[in-house]
């Protein structure tokens, strides 16, 4: 084999699997066709679980110095002092107030519960430098062709040039080109409207209300950022890969608002619709897909890049370990039994919210009930934990209440966090009551699996939690480890040795 392993795709949903792998040891190739970062204006913020990726990969510090860039930017479009915006996000525009969602109950994400407005070139820089640092191949300007896959692997052929390795995937979009040669079906619901998003300079934009605004001809929205418009029509687009020019988007954001104004310039520009679609599997043979190549949505919500990324994360240590030879039985088949319902819910948030756009008068009516709603303690927490992600859980096996969520940030009695340890990409026991016969068990699976010795200031009811590469809890216990060497073997293999003395482990009491 060339390479374990090639990406098709090199935005964030491919770099962040190629960073997931490497971890893993695995050898990656990343093709991308663009030479460049797509500057497209595109996603703006993420959620908790992205944010706990990153935080839990190292790249926390990077990612807040692009958000204090942004939000530097849109302070300096509103004109109000630097601090960031009381949104918990938004229903088809119709914004949730932050002082009125409840937090209590929620398990503490440490830095992660902090919506960063990071932009999604900002996010593949910042994923492009770590996973050249790991030692991947990251081809740019490189488009993958086609490919032959038997029962040993697969040949992509790029170009003139032809690689052979062990798997592929296809990050490479909606209209992902792996899909389609390897004959995933792709079954949803077609598109009903025409968004144009761009970044212009605009004459006449003092008459532009800031924000989401509905009329009777469709919904648009000026800001946050300098020049930043779009616009929400009737109407599936005759044609999508025609470009979009200054008089398209002038046109569409006069019908809609009713304002006199001139685009005089396009910075970047896109048209998209609220095409809604999900395969029904994820892994066929030696091909995989994921992100906007396993489901395609409209982005309202911001669900799409949020997405994509928990996707990665959830398949690399699992493809990871699959390479590497001690993947359990079935443990690649969890890749799409954990993701597709995640995903299958972010198609029916988008519908919804496309449906709350409508002009009709009964549509109308219903938004007024539904911003009345938000408006409300209870409505307003609903949506914002629904978009947070922090709902989210995998239906994995186990009595304690931790089990098939994201680790809470266990913060431990010397200063550090969970989060802080969880940056080579392993499965992390914690051992919580210092106990020698814990120790002993999670010998066996040492080289997969570090055993972190801590006394947690958080959870002082906990004894031990074994939590996956993803990050995910796999078993928690209160006292005993009944269930916990079942665990182990589910996630984690068969034992490499029979554990006998309780090996060295890194404490941090």
């Amino acid at each position: 084999m060339d390479f374990d392993v090639v990406v098709a795709g090199g935005g964030p949903v491919g770099l962040m699997l190629a960073l997931e792998l490497r971890l893993a040891d695995v050898r990656v190739l990343v093709v991308e066709r663009l030479s460049e970062v797509d500057q497209t204006i595109k996603a703006g913020s993420i959620n908790v679980p992205t944010a706990e990726a990153f935080y839990r990969r190292g790249l926390w510090a990077a990612l807040e110095e692009h958000q204090r860039r942004a939000f530097e930017r849109i302070a300096a479009f509103q004109g109000k002092p630097k601090a960031m915006p009381r949104i918990a996000g938004h229903f088809a525009g119709l914004m949730v107030d932050a002082d009125l969602v409840d937090v209590g109950g929620l398990r503490d994400a440490g830095p992660a519960m902090r919506l960063l407005p990071v932009g999604q070139q900002a996010i593949e820089t910042v994923l492009a430098d770590k996973v050249r640092e790991l030692g991947v191949e990251l081809r740019r300007g490189t488009e993958l062709t086609g490919f032959d896959a038997d029962e040993s692997g697969v040949t992509v052929r790029l170009g003139e040039e032809s690689v052979r390795a062990g798997w592929l995937v296809g990050c490479d979009g909606g209209r992902s080109l792996v899909r389609k040669l390897a004959g995933f079906d792709f079954p949803g619901t077609d598109p009903e409207i025409t968004v144009r998003q761009a970044l212009v300079e605009l004459t006449g934009e003092e008459a532009l209300k800031p924000g989401w605004n509905r009329t009777d001809r469709g919904i648009y929205v000026h800001g946050p950022v300098p020049g930043r418009i779009l616009t929400v029509e009737s109407g599936a687009p005759d044609d999508r890969t025609t470009p979009v020019t200054a008089l398209e988007l002038e046109e569409s954001l006069r019908r809609v608002s009713g304002v006199d104004v001139r685009v005089t310039a396009v910075h970047s520009a896109t048209r998209f619709t609220d095409n809604a679609r999900q395969a029904s599997t994820y892994l066929r043979g030696r091909v995989l897909l994921a992100g906007d190549a396993a489901h395609v949505h409209s982005p309202f919500g911001g669900q799409g890049l949020n997405l994509g990324i928990g996707d990665a994360v959830n398949l690399g240590w699992k493809l990871g370990a699959t390479v590497r030879g001690w993947a359990p039985e079935g443990l690649l088949d969890t890749y799409t039994a954990e993701r597709h319902p995640i995903g299958e819910w972010v198609l029916e948030w988008t519908r919804a919210q496309v449906a709350l756009m409508r002009t009709d008068p009964r549509t109308k009516a219903l938004r007024n009930v539904v911003a009345d709603l938000l408006a409300t303690r209870d409505g307003a927490t609903y949506v914002a934990r629904k978009v947070s992600g922090m709902l989210h859980r995998y239906p994995i096996e186990g009595e304690h209440e931790l089990v098939g969520s994201s680790a809470p940030d266990f913060e431990f009695a010397e200063g550090s966090r969970f989060g802080e340890h969880c940056h080579d990409g392993r499965g992390v026991l914690l051992d919580l009551a210092d106990s020698a016969e814990l120790r002993r068990l999670a010998a066996g699976w040492a080289p997969r699996v570090r055993v972190l010795s801590a006394k947690c200031t958080t959870h002082p009811e906990l004894s031990a939690v074994l939590v996956r590469p993803d990050g995910f809890v796999a078993w928690a216990g209160d006292g005993g480890q009944a269930g916990l060497e079942s665990a182990f073997r589910t996630w984690f293999g068969a034992p490499v040795s029979s554990g006998g003395s309780a090996p060295a482990s890194a404490g941090v009491r």
